[in-house]
Formats: structure tokens, sequence, C-alpha cells
């Protein structure tokens, strides 16, 4: 086998320490049993319960349920609303509250009261609560 094959790793050099020593060839004697651990599996993680949804989440939920079906676009309800796109997204994603102006707006423009509206957003909490925790009172 010509030298040019040979990897350079294993070819060993003059004054150079070698680094690629089998582990396998230290004694293990000199390792004392009392600093081995044995391994233990972690317990499953306890499942939490799912917090009760914000206000707004409810009501984002369903401004863009009655968007979808109505099939229109969040610009085209923004522009009926007088209000920009990017709100309004951020309204059906529950991330801003929306003041009572801006509330009556929207539902406006999607043909419901607030009354309406914040009645089905209540349906949806209850139905969201009827899932999670009960706590009862003594």
């Amino acid at each position: 086998m010509p030298m040019t094959d040979v990897p350079v790793t294993n070819v060993p050099r003059k004054n150079v320490p070698v680094t690629n020593v089998p582990v396998t060839n230290v004694p293990v004697t000199n390792v004392p049993v009392t600093n081995i651990v044995p391994f233990r599996s972690r317990p499953a993680p306890q499942q939490q319960p799912q917090p009760e949804p914000l206000w707004r989440e409810a009501v984002g939920e369903q401004l863009r349920a009655e968007r979808a079906d109505r099939g229109e676009r969040i610009a085209d309800v923004a522009a009926r609303a007088g209000v920009a796109p990017q709100y309004l997204s951020e309204l059906e994603r529950g991330r801003k509250d929306p003041s009572s102006e801006v509330l009556s707006a929207v539902s406006g423009a999607l043909g419901l009261s607030v009354v309406e509206l914040t009645r089905r957003a209540g349906h949806r909490l209850s139905v969201a609560a009827a899932r999670g925790p009960v706590c009862l009172a003594a």
C-alpha cells in the first residue's frame, strides 16, 4: 500500500504525542464504585389543565368564524368597519382587546349586533369552561 493511501491520523510522527489511543487499553480498576450513579428515568410530567381562554380570544375566534362563514376576506371586513386589516387580524387572533367602538364597527361590518356577537362569544367560553377544571365551593 503506497503512503498516499494511508490516512494521516494513523501515521506515527516523531515528537508528537499520540492522542488516538483506544480507551479499551486503560484499566478501569482505579474507578471507585461509589461514584457510579444508576440511571433513573424521569417521572412523566403531570398534565396541566389548560387555562381558561381570555375574553379577547373568544371574541377573536367568533369574529374569524363569522367572517369565514360569510366567505369574506379580512381586507373587505376591515374596510367596511373602518379599521386596518392588520388590526382586524390581531383582533381575530386574540392579540388585541377591542374598544366598544371598534367592536361595534366590526360586528356591524359582519351584519351582527354587539349583543349577538358577545352572546356567541360567551357561548364559546361556556363550552370551553365545560371542558376545563371545575371548582366547587363547600
